[in-house]
């Protein structure tokens, strides 16, 4: 799988990795199932891995599936609220499940995030967060979160992209560029509504010569064939999701032509 620079972070990231949300908020025996997609992650070199407090057990599971292997693994989670003591909680349980370090803390939805930024700001100098990124999935708070990207601090973005919500496109994949931030990609699938269309295969039959097998692949190639997007993390609870996720990784990628015949059948 190819690996990027994740902007001035420094950070070498795969170009997929894995996202938890509602996927690995789980208990009891479905913890070890969840193993085994992580056991895949690695196999495939996916191991980039996004969580937050907002999706229940999905922090502590994910921290579970990745003891003893800790250090292999790119951890990114988020601190999600306004009350300082709160933020303190969520920080303190996510480096106890994480062997006491995380690669990139976000602050969520950009809740409270000046004051969140310089929290994050003092672990960074502890030496217990690596980089320091900001999130939001709604194109209403881009205004916002493009200002907040001006901060110093932010080494790093995470946003939704795919070829049926591409307002990223207008100033925040630009500006993410000419600032040097890490960008990673939510919502590759557009929370689940693109893989509901009905693709027939003859039609995925002039992306072979990408390594193109599935219309989930097509997507997945679609966002990492711009330069600008460093990770996309698509989540999921079945080892040959992930594995067919990882492999939209590897080059060769997409030019502008396909790009554009694979947002043609997105819509």
């Amino acid at each position: 799988m190819e690996q990027r620079v994740f902007g001035k972070t420094g950070i070498t990231v795969p170009v997929v990795g894995m996202g938890t949300w509602q996927t690995f908020d789980v208990r009891g025996a479905l913890v070890e199932e969840r193993r085994l997609v992580t056991d895949a992650a690695f196999e495939t070199g996916a191991t980039f891995f996004d969580s937050s407090p907002m999706y229940g057990q999905a922090e502590r599971v994910l921290g579970s599936t990745l003891e003893g292997r800790r250090d292999g693994a790119i951890v990114a989670t988020k601190v999600w609220t306004a009350d300082d003591g709160e933020a303190g909680n969520q920080i303190a349980r996510a480096l106890e499940y994480f062997g006491g370090t995380v690669d990139l803390y976000q602050v969520h939805n950009l809740v409270a995030w000046r004051k969140r930024l310089d929290q994050l700001e003092r672990l960074k100098a502890e030496g217990t967060v690596r980089a320091i990124g900001l999130s939001h999935y709604s194109a209403t708070a881009f205004d916002e979160l493009r200002r907040a990207m001006e901060d110093r601090r932010v080494g790093a973005i995470q946003i939704p992209y795919n070829p049926h919500q591409r307002d990223v496109e207008a100033s925040i994949l630009p500006a993410a560029a000419d600032l040097g931030l890490g960008v990673i990609v939510m919502r590759p699938f557009g929370e689940g509504s693109l893989l509901r269309k009905t693709i027939p295969a003859s039609a995925l039959t002039p992306l072979a010569p990408f390594g193109i097998t599935s219309w989930p692949q097509a997507l997945l190639k679609w966002i990492l064939s711009d330069a600008r997007c460093h990770v996309a993390i698509p989540a999921t609870s079945r080892v040959d999701h992930l594995r067919a996720n990882a492999a939209a990784g590897i080059p060769p990628w997409l030019g502008p032509a396909e790009r554009a015949y694979i947002a043609r059948l997105a819509r």
